[in-house]
């Protein structure tokens, strides 16, 4: 039940309407002066039980109506612990510095910022509110973290400013970043588990040069952990902070699994993969469709008032289906390959995952920001298209294109500055239709090829509602948002 509202960096209004009291920031510190007992305070510790709700978690709703996840106390910490175990205990210790910018009315957020905070006494530094619209970066800089979890789009999104600085390298300088690059990549090659473990000729010379100053200027130089959650990484985005040293390691956790299930570690781990289990989690996979079964302590109470949800996600045997498609290979690592409610089912009967596609197809285009494959139920795959350009102070997307692509454009004979006048161009249609040819040619059949692509107006942000707040696509608002140009497609 909603008790109060507390406004953060506002004055509450001079006249509103509310069911509830509404505070700023400040006034409600202050409700504190006013003093508990601390016999009604122990009192309520005391009757909490390892079994009671700890938390509430709200899914992100990107298919319906957000639900709220039960997290028990005994499931939150025993997923910490389960977290925890595989590392060292030099691993994380009282000085560890962490940055917390993932919104903590999420699971991810909640475990590691409160979790791990709570557990190792680690120290947690706030970031600003507009964290993710730029000014993490400063942040990051300050607090120097040893421990870093994100979602892919911020690695992506320090990927391209590094590249954007990196393309004006030239001379001795580009021939010695590309060398250590070698270097880099080598090193995590040879960390991969059943790798070599042997650290390349030439290392402590490239960290000296290279590594190391790239990680001061990003302000990781003290990071000693890479993770990346809550979407799939790109190869193109491991790779490029792999020739940097940087191993970024997969996760994965859904609010039902209290954050955990799944993990990389530095002595056990597979590129894009997301781990292997972690202690205390069964799984097995379905045979008939491939989806994600896991079992364990830390697996939910259930959803808020939703007996008839809660079943469908538990089975009778304490099965969580998890909604995702996976493989798994014969070392334990699992890797998703898409989500089962977002398999595109052609027409023709072929089960197409459109997570792949996307991938595939911004790695040929680089000037893509995101691609959205459709076609369920339709003749073949098509796949919306949105071009990188510029955001505006509230995270918005705006007309201008980014200047990379700008740069991509020119090298085209393309003079298109603007994503209208982008979608207006002949060399550009010309050149995206290669893209989505070469895509074409990575294809496991011809019923993944994609047909047809279009360019929308506008990128895909949070504020648009195209995103969750931790950036998972809402497939089905795009397809509602973007009907009309879905079915002229397919006209």
């Amino acid at each position: 039940m909603l008790r109060a509202i507390v406004l953060w960096n506002a004055d509450v209004p001079a006249t509103f309407e509310c069911h509830v009291p509404v505070y700023s920031f400040e006034a409600f510190v202050k409700l504190g002066d006013d003093g508990v007992e601390d016999v009604i305070v122990h009192a309520r510790i005391d009757a909490q039980r390892p079994g009671h709700c700890m938390s509430l978690i709200y899914t992100s709703g990107t298919t319906g109506n957000p639900k709220g996840v039960m997290i028990s106390h005994d499931a939150f910490m025993f997923a910490q612990a389960s977290l925890m175990d595989p590392f060292t205990r030099d691993d994380f210790c009282k000085d560890d510095r962490m940055v917390s910018f993932l919104p903590l009315s999420h699971i991810a957020g909640q475990q590691c910022d409160i979790g791990c905070q709570a557990v190792h006494g680690s120290h947690v530094y706030f970031a600003q509110p507009d964290a993710l619209r730029g000014s993490l970066g400063a942040t990051l800089k300050d607090v120097r973290p040893t421990f870093l979890l994100a979602v892919p789009r911020l690695f992506e999104k320090i990927m391209e400013k590094m590249q954007e600085v990196g393309r004006s390298t030239t001379g001795l300088k580009k021939l010695v970043v590309t060398w250590a690059k070698s270097v880099g990549t080598a090193t995590v090659q040879a960390s991969v588990y059943g790798g070599s473990g042997q650290v390349p000729w030439g290392f402590w010379l490239a960290n000296w040069l290279v590594f190391t100053r790239v990680r001061e200027a990003l302000g990781l130089d003290c990071c000693k952990f890479f993770y990346a959650g809550a979407a799939p990484l790109s190869r193109e985005c491991f790779d490029y902070f792999a020739a940097l040293n940087i191993p970024i390691y997969g996760v994965m956790g859904m609010s039902e699994t209290s954050g955990i299930g799944f993990c990389n570690f530095p002595t056990k781990f597979q590129p894009l993969s997301i781990g292997t289990k972690t202690t205390g989690t069964e799984f097995k996979v379905d045979a008939a469709t491939g989806e994600l079964l896991v079992r364990g302590r830390h697996v939910t109470m259930g959803y808020l008032k939703n007996e008839d949800e809660t079943n469908r996600a538990i089975d009778a045997d304490g099965w969580l289906h998890t909604g995702d498609c996976v493989q798994v290979d014969t070392d334990g690592f699992v890797t998703i390959t898409g989500r089962l409610k977002e398999l595109i089912i052609t027409a023709g009967g072929e089960n197409v995952p459109p997570a792949v596609l996307e991938d595939v197809l911004k790695q040929e285009l680089p000037i893509l920001s995101n691609a959205m494959a459709v076609g369920d139920k339709r003749k073949f795959i098509a796949a919306l298209l949105t071009l990188r350009a510029r955001v505006d102070a509230n995270g918005l997307p705006t007309n201008e294109l980014d200047p990379f692509v700008v740069r991509e454009f020119e090298a085209i004979g393309s003079t298109a500055k603007t994503v209208d006048q982008a979608k207006s161009c002949a060399k550009v249609a010309a050149h995206i239709d290669a893209g989505r040819m070469r895509a074409n040619a990575r294809a496991m059949s011809r019923a993944q090829y994609i047909q047809k692509v279009a360019i929308l107006d506008k990128d895909f942000s949070i504020p648009g509602g195209e995103f969750t707040p931790t950036l998972k696509l809402k497939r089905p608002v795009v397809l509602e948002k973007y009907a009309d140009v879905v079915d002229a497609m397919y006209h």
